[in-house]
């Protein structure tokens, strides 16, 4: 029998319970009453009406402590989110439990965001369809989505996006709400990512921490005392933009010399097709012959190969990136800097740079501490986070 959610969490202390059992598992009465500081009575009713809401079930009896055995509550089996992260060139969606493990994946698309928002939606829509198609899920009990620009979070809507002609304005999250009938929040795919990376990645564990995703764009999710920071504005942490040269490149946002325009992976194709067309590199030229354009990818694979020009593109980037996040180190003071998106597949080559410019510019005492890590969630950092956020929407009370 497919699930259909019946409702959402009703209580502040539902809410809770929803959020202990998704991000630590199983959890006895007795454990969730010590937690909540309540009764074994009151945590037994709210579950109750949890089970009714088709949100928890029964988990089975605990561990014994002597005496009477407090039985588990779990999330129920039948729970599914759906995560979607929208990039540039690619689009990837999952399906996970009521925990944001990931069931299923549809495959990794190439798609263009400037297609406009009916054509990119519409292939989304129907990689969503065959998720739940193929798992029998008739609807998922929430939607998450990401998309590479700014959003208006309490609108639903992207807000005049550099890379994402035709975007403005529109309503993706209502959108996808009537086409599913389901609850859907849009953010940024940054913050998604730095989403996903505290739910189930290198950062599980960090307070305050930066999230910066090096892709076809730059930006970077920021998390204070475990909470995501939009800003008053919803655009906080859009480090591409920072102005680092005013006689530099051209920008997608139409300003010379961010560090977008620098770095970002058009940036990086850009330069190696002048790298092969000038013939500074064989490495690069080979690839153009094989490929007929040039890529973000190609560059990493020149790296591999030890191409002089690759590597130069990686260190000036990875020096240019540095100098900003040291800057933002100073500021912010952050516990951990994650670092993640597609360009960071170029490794511990760009992570080398990054770091030593970090440590050199900013104050011992921001840096004593400091870990500047890759991600390891890869490509599932987005839709783990696009899950994280609806979940989050799901299990608060309303």
């Amino acid at each position: 029998m497919p699930h259909v959610l019946s409702g959402r969490a009703e209580t502040p202390t539902q809410s809770r319970i929803l959020s202990y059992v998704r991000d630590d598992g199983p959890l006895s009465r007795m454990e969730l009453a010590s937690r909540l500081n309540v009764s074994r009575t009151t945590v037994a009713a709210e579950v109750g009406r949890l089970v009714e809401l088709g949100l928890a079930e029964d988990g089975g009896p605990a561990a014994s402590r002597g005496g009477r055995r407090s039985s588990l509550v779990d999330l129920d089996a039948g729970l599914r989110f759906i995560g979607v992260e929208l990039g540039a060139t690619s689009m990837r969606v999952a399906m996970t439990d009521g925990r944001l493990s990931v069931l299923s994946r549809a495959t990794p698309q190439r798609s263009d965001i400037r297609r406009g928002p009916e054509t990119v939606l519409a292939e989304a829509i129907v990689q969503i369809r065959k998720l739940l198609a193929d798992s029998g899920v008739e609807r998922p009990a929430g939607i998450g989505i990401g998309v590479p620009g700014p959003v208006d979070f309490q609108a639903g809507v992207p807000v005049s996006p550099p890379i994402m002609p035709g975007w403005d304005g529109y309503p993706v999250r209502d959108a996808l709400s009537r086409e599913f009938g389901s609850p859907v929040l849009l953010d940024n795919d940054v913050n998604v990512m730095a989403l996903g990376e505290q739910h189930n990645g290198v950062a599980r564990s960090a307070s305050d921490f930066l999230f910066v995703k090096i892709g076809t764009g730059i930006g970077c999710g920021i998390v204070v005392g475990r909470h995501l920071y939009r800003g008053a504005d919803g655009c906080a942490g859009d480090i591409g933009h920072i102005r680092l040269d005013p006689t530099g490149p051209v920008c997608a946002c139409g300003n010379h010399g961010c560090l977008e325009a620098f770095f970002g992976g058009a940036a990086l194709a850009r330069e190696a097709m002048a790298a092969a067309r000038s013939g500074k590199s064989a490495t690069f030229a080979g690839l153009l012959a094989e490929h007929g354009s040039l890529t973000a990818e190609h560059v990493g694979a020149a790296v591999a190969q030890g191409d002089a020009v690759a590597l130069g593109l990686v260190r000036d980037g990875g020096r240019r990136v540095g100098s900003v996040l040291a800057n933002l180190v100073s500021f912010f003071n952050p516990g951990l800097i994650v670092i993640g998106g597609g360009v960071s597949g170029l490794g511990h080559s760009l992570l080398a740079e990054v770091r030593s410019v970090i440590y050199r510019q900013s104050l011992p005492l921001a840096t004593g501490n400091l870990p500047v890590v890759l991600s390891e969630l890869g490509g599932d950092a987005g839709v783990i986070g696009a899950a994280r956020l609806i979940s989050d929407a799901v299990y608060a009370a309303g």
